[in-house]
């Protein structure tokens, strides 16, 4: 099955249930905007298909299914195996944050007639893609009482949008002089989102109506705002794309679509031999850094709280778990594109239609930053998917001196454990509206699901 194109024998069951499949994977995409929300959307069909969170039982036993949420911005589920859990676990790992812009602390400010809300961009992105798009803004306001109150502006279509300006060509000869890195400096990505004056207000009566709208809507002030968590994100739903409807265009499908086949690849698992894990984090597109990130003791944490659970209260037991298991770093990798094809090694890169792809390392140019995964793995998780019939591939992200990238995987190999990167190729990643093909969504969700069995 090494390399074949997945459409070359598709049956039409199989094809009917890739694409029943991909519309679950749309809702969830155009629902989950933030991590946040993507925590809440994975609680909400976890709770569906039977989990409980942890501190909702009383005991632990086989085929108990439960999940631990940290800050609200990851989760991690667990699917009680027949095994011991010192024997180890099968892990998908994946993260829900996506590159943005988000909202300054002190945001809001007028400059002649327009209440603009100043940003900082996060993750790797290129600027200027963000000008003169449709713009949404998700996230919470904390005010001191305790109170948190969710904003969620620009999805529903009878909502207004907010959007970044761009110079008309007529006058952009000096800007068009620029190179692409600074055609838009960070500190011109400010959202436009208001230029109605209040009524009775002289001096910075547009910004006064905005703080009056956030007051009437929200019951915030401006001093509110600097302890508020706002992503401005693209406005508008996934949807597919191609005259054949066979690929999806999002955003945030980096690296949402691991997420998400991770996730459902668990929720539809049996009780499993080994215990199986899905652990969704926060952080990655900055260095899975911080309480929320794949870095954070927050996972082992879990862990140990299983064990506990079960009676294992010494460390030796929490050690043993972790070296013995075995994990999918699931995340996407850089598809070959026919516009660009310089900056890539046909021979060694993922492409469109291919399958699930396994990036042995990642990590740029000499192998800097990589997991680096041992070949025997890999061995033993291509006879698992020939077994079962899952179309795989291998890639690398793009030329040796073209640039690299990396992923949680060197993170969880910290714990001696086996890892590998494991997830789908990705058209325009990074960009505002990312593309994939269903075809390599389903594959992932099929080798996810082969993997934990």
């Amino acid at each position: 099955m090494y390399q074949k194109n997945v459409w070359s024998q598709m049956t039409p069951e199989k094809k009917e249930k890739m694409f029943a499949f991909n519309e679950g994977y749309k809702k969830f995409l155009s629902a989950a905007k933030t991590e946040r929300l993507a925590v809440a959307e994975a609680e909400k069909l976890a709770r569906q298909a039977g989990y409980k969170r942890f501190d909702e039982m009383a005991s632990l036993k086989t085929g108990d299914k439960v999940y631990f949420i940290n800050r609200e911005k990851n989760i991690i589920l667990y699917h009680i195996g027949k095994k011991p859990l010192e024997e180890g676990m099968n892990i998908l790992g994946a993260h829900i944050d996506s590159p943005r812009l988000d909202l300054k602390q002190n945001p809001l400010y007028e400059s002649k007639g327009f209440a603009l809300m100043d940003t900082h961009y996060y993750g790797g992105v290129k600027k200027y893609q963000y000008v003169a798009l449709p713009l949404a803004l998700h996230g919470v306001i904390c005010k001191k009482n305790g109170e948190k109150i969710v904003v969620a502006v620009g999805e529903n279509p009878n909502e207004p949008v907010v959007g970044i300006g761009d110079l008309l060509p007529h006058l952009a000869q000096e800007q068009m002089k620029n190179t692409a890195a600074n055609f838009i400096e960070g500190e011109k990505l400010d959202v436009t989102v208001g230029s109605i004056p209040l009524d009775g207000e002289e001096k910075e009566a547009v910004k006064a109506n905005v703080l009056k709208i956030l007051m009437d809507k929200y019951g915030v002030d401006e001093e509110d705002l600097s302890s508020a968590e706002i992503e401005v994100v693209p406005a508008g739903p996934a949807r597919d794309y191609g005259l054949d409807e066979s690929m999806i265009m999002s955003y945030g499908q980096d690296d949402r679509v691991c997420a998400y086949t991770s996730l459902m690849a668990l929720l539809d698992t049996e009780t499993p031999e080994y215990t199986a894990c899905c652990e969704l984090v926060d952080k990655e597109e900055i260095g899975s850094v911080g309480a929320t990130g794949a870095q954070s003791v927050f996972f082992e944490n879990t862990v140990a709280e299983l064990l506990n659970a079960m009676g294992k209260t010494n460390y030796i037991a929490l050690k043993r778990c972790l070296e013995r298991s075995k994990m999918l770093s699931s995340d996407v990798s850089a598809a070959l594109d026919p516009l660009f094809l310089s900056v890539s090694d046909e021979n060694n890169c993922s492409k469109i239609n291919y399958g699930v792809v396994f990036n042995k390392y990642t990590g740029s140019r000499g192998k800097s930053g990589a997991n680096d995964a041992m070949p025997e793995y890999f061995a033993y998780l291509r006879n698992i998917l020939d077994r079962d019939g899952v179309y795989f591939q291998t890639g690398e992200l793009g030329k040796v001196d073209a640039g690299g990238g990396g992923t949680i995987a060197y993170i969880l190999a910290k714990y001696n454990m086996l890892v590998i990167d494991a997830g789908v190729p990705v058209l325009n990643m990074h960009a505002p509206w990312e593309v994939t093909a269903k075809a390599d969504v389903y594959e992932a969700y099929l080798c996810y699901k082969s993997f934990i069995k």
